[in-house]
């Protein structure tokens, strides 16, 4: 049978999915993404600061951010078209979580399973901090958990535009145009309608719609809990050099990575109870000059000198039951897939999510890594998925 796919959003997640869908060799059929704005002006694809981890609590999104690191390292093979290949500017320069006292044990229950997953990751005490890092404070830190290898940073618009042209090259079909309904018959979803009027016929819908996710869930009487939460990214220069910085995560919570020799991008999630959806996306200056300014140069001397030279915002696809993507097929409508709510991790994670719901279209069930922990039936169940390492 020929199946119709029919994705809604076609991010980095959804040119993932129709990337691997088409690469799959038993794969019989089309696949069309529908995407409002190909332009990816307030995709968050595009306007993330595009960075890979392993350093994570849970065994799920360990095991899905390495299946994404040894993409990314592979990728201008696997996304070459025509002879041209992507370059993606990976750096794996790691990560360096520090903890005060408060914090030292989570960091080291972490560390072990971490390690017990094959990451590459190794606690530092003080002394060893200040050793590796000379740059670097440790008032107030306890210690620090640095990723040695297969953690850094990347071009995110790159990897999405590789990602897009290579699922076009393998068939997929891009439509500009936006999403505004479905035609269903029983538990089965028969079309996607748009907003001109037209419908696409699928037998399988992904709802990859990023931000913007629970919309179509919406239209199905499905609550699903993922909002758009607003992120700044500040960008600074200093000119004393900070030699061989990985991206550093304050205690609290404040973190900063290089972007070339003398400039740095930082931020900080806002408090949980400063969140509100949906905010426009401007910059909320007042977090760097109150917040982000005054820890970063706590914590690295050289910063008392910084200065700001620009600044931009993006959206997180927030889960606000537990940060945690939401994957697989809904209980009730047969027919549909979800692939929302990475909370931040999209990107990193936008390989393994792309193989694994490619594996479910195709072959019923996953093949290479389970993703069944991200089930929508978690949600249901009132059973989060913690994570206790949310940048």
């Amino acid at each position: 049978m020929r199946q119709k796919v029919v994705v809604i959003g076609g991010g980095a997640i959804g040119s993932a999915i129709a990337y691997f869908t088409q690469a799959q060799r038993e794969f019989s059929g089309e696949v069309t993404v529908i995407e409002r704005d190909p332009s990816y002006t307030r995709a968050s694809s595009a306007l993330s600061a595009s960075s890979i981890r392993q350093q994570f609590s849970s065994a799920i999104n360990i095991q899905m951010s390495m299946a994404g690191i040894e993409f990314l390292r592979s990728a201008r093979e696997r996304l070459a078209v025509g002879g041209e290949r992507p370059e993606l500017a990976l750096k794996e320069q790691g990560y360096l979580f520090l903890a005060s006292e408060t914090g030292a044990e989570v960091l080291a229950e972490n560390h072990l399973l971490q390690r017990a997953h094959g990451a590459d990751v190794r606690l530092f005490n003080p002394v060893e901090l200040r050793q590796r890092f000379p740059w670097l404070s440790t008032s107030g830190i306890a210690a620090g958990s640095f990723g040695l290898s297969g953690e850094g940073w990347f071009d995110g618009y790159s990897l999405l535009q590789a990602l897009r042209r290579k699922a076009r090259a393998l068939g997929a079909t891009y439509l500009a145009a936006e999403a505004r309904g479905f035609d269903c018959v029983g538990e089965r979803i028969q079309a996607v309608r748009l907003a001109d009027g037209r419908s696409v016929p699928c037998d399988v819908v992904v709802n990859a719609a990023g931000p913007w996710a629970r919309e179509p869930a919406a239209w199905l009487g499905i609550d699903l809990p993922v909002r758009a939460r607003r992120r700044c990214v500040f960008v600074v220069s200093c000119p004393t050099r900070v030699e061989h910085a990985p991206l550093v995560i304050d205690p609290t919570g404040v973190w900063f990575r290089p972007e070339g020799s003398s400039r740095f991008i930082c931020g900080i999630s806002p408090d949980a109870g400063n969140d509100p959806d949906d905010l426009p996306l401007d910059v909320d200056q007042a977090l760097f000059d109150d917040v982000v300014w005054p820890t970063l140069a706590a914590r690295v001397p050289a910063f008392e000198a910084l200065r700001q030279t620009g600044a931009w915002a993006g959206y997180y696809e927030f889960n606000t039951f537990d940060q945690n993507g939401v994957v697989g097929y809904h209980p009730a409508v047969r027919n549909l897939i979800f692939a929302n709510g990475f909370s931040g991790h999209g990107l990193q994670q936008s390989p393994a999510i792309g193989r694994g719901v490619a594996e479910l279209i195709v072959h019923g069930g996953y093949r290479t890594l389970d993703l069944t922990p991200l089930a929508f039936e978690r949600i249901a169940a009132q059973r989060p998925l913690t994570e206790r390492n949310v940048v």
